[in-house]
């Protein structure tokens, strides 16, 4: 992959960090994923195991609804931007396993981010429940199916608990390289830095 050297930032003889443009969408994309499973999780709970549905378990689903539609397209940006932007070299520190274990873990992240909302918009176009706060609708993906719906929907749930595993094993590498190793690997993707 080449890497525009507009995109790789180094300073004092530190390792490269990533653009700031990859860093917001990082961080904007973490952000998202620490609400979006608790939030999933509490939606089916409230909604499929205690089998309450009201205002508070409609909202639950609406806002899962629509964070789940604009992660889809905001991973898809992302991964446009890192597909053309590059990232900065492996930090010069790491064995080559643990490079490959990394860009393994991130392609592996990517590749969730984009299957799990789409799986979950195609999910609810089957269902169908494409509205969302009753304001408005998402569009269709799928003719309704509602057998076809729980199986997919059952897809999306356990490929979101493994997107949440690795993430956190994503942030235990980060924090292992930062506290233990304190090496630059944490530090390239840290927010505000020039």
């Amino acid at each position: 992959m080449t890497q525009r050297h507009d995109e790789v930032t180094t300073s004092a003889g530190r390792a490269a960090v990533y653009s700031p443009v990859a860093r917001s969408l990082h961080w904007v994309t973490a952000a998202a994923a620490f609400v979006m499973v608790p939030l999933g999780l509490a939606m089916t709970y409230r909604g499929n195991t205690l089998d309450i549905w009201d205002g508070l378990t409609d909202a639950l689903y609406s806002t899962h609804k629509l964070l789940g539609f604009l992660v889809l397209w905001l991973s898809a940006g992302r991964l446009i931007y890192r597909l053309v932007h590059g990232a900065p070299p492996d930090e010069p520190t790491l064995e080559w396993w643990q490079k490959a274990a990394s860009h393994l873990v991130h392609w592996a992240l990517y590749g969730l981010l984009l299957i799990v909302p789409l799986l979950g918009w195609t999910g609810i176009s089957l269902f169908p429940s494409l509205t969302v706060f009753n304001l408005f609708d998402l569009p269709a993906l799928a003719a309704p199916n509602e057998e076809a719906a729980k199986r997919v929907l059952f897809v999306h749930g356990w490929l979101a608990i493994l997107l949440a595993l690795l993430v956190c094993g994503h942030i235990a590498a980060a924090l292992f390289h930062h506290v233990i190793r304190k090496d630059g690997v944490l530090r390239r993707m840290l927010p505000g830095l020039k």
